[in-house]
């Protein structure tokens, strides 16, 4: 097993914060060569890579990188484009600061973790580019169905414990379309309490922010639709697989190399096999780890396909025979659902 300290040539640790980094340059032997502290901006990027060409002993770098998704994603971007290979690292742990607590002590325990990875398990950062604006959409589609959902709950607890003109607007499914403009526009009603005039206008309020989360939701979706399918046309043409759930997929790869291997890859979505064996007793159980939305974009696949995959239908007769429960049947197509959506990203040309 090669560790990174015997194929560089110095490592340069970065702690990154909201105004300045502090940067040590250290050799692969662990020996500190020289330390800078730089603004967070463009120019301290720029002065940080004259600094690195001026005191490196060799042009085989690595940058570890305290933050490099957030305080430092400037940073690394720039160490990156200069062909300075970039991994992520972890805030140091309480038991490793015996020296104390500075940025130069965090610089410096920041290259001696990258010195003793494993170059076969490198944790580079997260990609840019398109990828990027899918996990903006993405969060920004969380935040919309929750707010969507809040507000229809709000909107049917009011309607509920109104008169019986609020109750006949309370539909038994999804507040849409021609039934909100009725809600909206709801003119007053003759001799109305305080009371109805609050309830009528905020119900107007909800409905009014229904409507438009609804409009915000459906526009999400249509650019989701045409980034994933111009970056993995081959991964959104597999049953079960949308917009939504193909985004999430790519966001959680994110790169070529950052999961090893497909097994990794159903370790990072929660669908890896775990032991549950005991006795006579020989099963394996849920794993309630890893990347939970990403767990729930291959559960959305799975029971598209438990409806309408022939193929499918056919394993979970097989594994009903050998007296599987649906639940851990949902396990195992899980896995398989993981296998094949790492092979169809690793093979993409466009997500090279």
């Amino acid at each position: 097993m090669t560790k990174l300290a015997d194929v560089i040539d110095a490592v340069v640790g970065a702690d990154t914060h909201r105004d300045t980094h502090t940067l040590e340059i250290t050799t692969a032997t662990g020996v500190t060569l020289s330390t800078l502290t730089v603004a967070n901006t463009d120019a301290g990027a720029a002065q940080a890579l004259a600094w690195i060409n001026q005191n490196a002993p060799g042009p085989r770098i690595a940058a570890a990188v305290e933050g490099s998704r957030s305080y430092g994603v400037g940073l690394a971007r720039a160490l990156n484009a200069a062909g300075v290979l970039v991994l992520e690292i972890e805030q140091p742990r309480g038991h490793e600061r015996r020296r104390g607590k500075s940025d130069a002590i965090d610089a410096h325990l920041a290259a001696i973790h990258a010195l003793r990875l494993d170059t076969d398990k490198l944790p580079t950062p997260r990609a840019d580019g398109d990828r990027e604006a899918l996990r903006i959409l993405l969060t920004a589609r969380q935040e919309l169905g929750d707010t969507r959902r809040r507000s229809i709950n709000q909107l049917r607890a009011l309607l509920i414990t109104g008169d019986d003109t609020d109750r006949a607007l309370n539909r038994p499914k999804q507040f849409a379309g021609k039934h909100l403009d009725a809600i909206i526009n709801r003119a007053p009603a003759p001799g109305e309490t305080r009371e109805q005039t609050v309830r009528r206008s905020e119900a107007a309020r909800l409905a009014t922010r229904i409507r438009d989360t609804t409009a915000d939701l459906a526009a999400n979706t249509r650019e989701l639709t045409t980034i994933v399918t111009e970056m993995a046309p081959a991964l959104v043409a597999k049953l079960g697989v949308g917009p939504v759930s193909a985004a999430q997929a790519i966001v959680s790869w994110s790169h070529r190399g950052r999961c090893r291997n497909e097994a990794a890859f159903a370790a990072l979505a929660g669908a890896s096999p775990l032991e549950a064996s005991s006795g006579r007793t020989a099963r394996h159980r849920l794993n309630r780890g890893g990347d939970r939305a990403l767990n729930c974009a291959l559960h959305a696949i799975v029971l598209t396909r438990w409806r309408a995959c022939t193929r499918t239908h056919d394993y979970i007769a097989r594994r009903r025979a050998q007296g599987n429960s649906d639940r851990e049947i949902r396990r195992m197509l899980k896995r398989y659902v993981a296998r094949e959506l790492f092979r169809t990203l690793n093979t993409t040309p466009t997500l090279a």
